[in-house]
């Protein structure tokens, strides 16, 4: 007999049914995995041990020796390649540690799932390392940031089931027409990530405004439409981004448009006991506002992605503000010279961005980086330093990378100019992720995440337990 999990009455939804997810049957509750560090397997673990899908991230993963210390991370590689070859070697080794902690906290309870980005460098050898090495201890592996074509073929080797992120329909036939109906008994499930509510990379496409945000509702009716003409009607849809309480989605259970249905909580796993983020950021996340996420197109994988609005973003954004065309030799418009620079560089650009571009020099912005776009954009010299030398320091840690250039392709390189509007995603999410200052790195975070401010479960500072917090979801709130 199917078991269900009572919503009370006075919330007027329908019961809360059970899922089938990586094999077992569990509370359709689901932890959303969160970049470097931020989702691990003490998370992970306490979040099944809870009965629920608790999810590690396998991006960059701590590693931690035979007595339990952190490993360090410490490149000795002189080229890009050979820190690279370093990375990956991390990576997998800290893939391992977080799956059997995982393991251990979950005592056979809920599922452990792994999150892999697809645009990570390296995905498939860290994905193949890591199921490798901790074989039997993963049950499922999800995977968005890009079209993870070969993530059902990795899956189906390891036979474990895979779950991919996608933000349409359209995405999601993609994939099944060029792979996935090849592996259909191993996928497990599809993630429906909302573009314009999830924190992290958001799968805005071309064709869709990041300041119109859609319904999901109608996005995943037309995802389940999709699914259910490739014979995927009992293949359960996850909603991920944007949910807070279970309570507001009441018109998914039991809807025959949706089908079976779980929910991917994000952002609320940060405020948790068990989340290894630091006590600063902890009191962040209960001090914001309305709008303070917002979303931007910084990242260097060129994706858009939501963040909390710092002063690390600010900077980004005003470093971007100061930027002109310009050309090496008087062309049309451009022809008024410019001076850019100690060694007094001469470039060609228009009136009045000569006379935008001087007021910045006497601001301190005296150090011009040209961009890929025929561009220059204005600096302080100390910033300039700090943009070259993260960009010489480049590990490659994604398979491309608009700030540093680095390709994992056999060039070593995109082709293209580096491009100092952007910046090291892997020095910011490693300095936050391990107690960097919250204001002054990247600070990911779904457009949700005001209401732990409002949220009366989190009042005078409480934060629970993930086990609290599972209790607390399957009440509705």
């Amino acid at each position: 007999m199917t078991r269900r999990f009572r919503i009370p009455r006075r919330l007027e939804l329908r019961d809360l049914r059970p899922v089938t997810i990586s094999g077992k049957e569990v509370p359709p509750l689901v932890e959303g995995g969160k970049g470097i560090a931020v989702s691990n397997g003490e998370s992970c673990g306490a979040w099944a041990s809870a009965g629920g899908v608790g999810t590690f991230s396998g991006v960059n993963a701590d590693a931690f020796d035979a007595d339990g210390a952190l490993i360090p991370v410490r490149y000795g590689g002189r080229t890009r390649r050979e820190r690279h070859e370093e990375l990956l070697a991390y990576a997998i080794q800290g893939g391992i540690s977080q799956a059997r902690i995982a393991h251990e906290m979950a005592g056979g309870q809920g599922r452990i799932h792994m999150n892999v980005l697809w645009e990570m460098a390296g995905a498939e050898r860290v994905l193949r390392g890591v199921l490798t090495g901790a074989r039997g201890l993963i049950h499922g592996v999800t995977c968005g940031a890009g079209m993870p074509y070969r993530i059902a073929e990795i899956a189906a080797e390891h036979k474990v089931y895979y779950y991919p992120i996608v933000s349409s329909a359209r995405a999601f036939r993609a994939l099944w027409k060029r792979a996935y109906h090849k592996f259909s008994q191993w996928l497990g499930g599809v993630v429906y990530e909302d573009p314009w509510r999830a924190g992290g990379h958001n799968g805005l496409s071309n064709s869709e405004d990041p300041n119109e945000p859609q319904e999901p509702l109608p996005r995943v009716s037309e995802l389940r439409r999709t699914m259910s003409q490739m014979g995927l009607d009992a293949t359960p849809i996850f909603m991920a981004g944007g949910v807070w309480y279970l309570r507001e989605w009441g018109d998914w259970f039991d809807n025959p448009e949706i089908g079976p249905v779980a929910f991917q909580f994000g952002t609320r796993p940060l405020l948790t006991r068990e989340s290894p983020i630091s006590p600063q950021w902890k009191r962040r996340l209960l001090e914001l506002r309305e709008g303070d996420v917002s979303l931007n197109k910084f990242s260097p994988t060129g994706f858009y992605s939501s963040a909390v609005f710092n002063t690390f973003l600010d900077e980004l954004r005003e470093r971007s503000e100061r930027q002109i065309s310009f050309a090496s030799e008087p062309i049309g418009a451009l022809d008024c010279e410019l001076l850019v620079g100690p060694r007094a560089r001469r470039i060609y650009v228009t009136a009045n961005d000569k006379a935008c571009a001087e007021a910045w020099m006497r601001e301190g912005h005296t150090e011009g980086l040209r961009t890929p776009d025929s561009t220059i954009i204005f600096t302080t010299p100390e910033k300039a330093r700090e943009i070259r030398t993260d960009q010489a320091d480049c590990m490659g840690c994604l398979s491309a990378c608009f700030f540093s250039n680095w390709s994992q392709n056999e060039a070593g390189t995109t082709g293209r100019k580096a491009d100092p509007r952007s910046y090291c995603i892997q020095k910011t999410l490693q300095d936050i992720a391990h107690g960097g200052k919250v204001d002054e790195q990247l600070m990911f975070a779904g457009h949700n995440a005001y209401r732990f401010r409002d949220d009366p479960f989190y009042s005078n500072g409480f934060v629970p337990t993930v086990r609290q917090l599972v209790d607390r979801l399957l009440t509705g709130d």
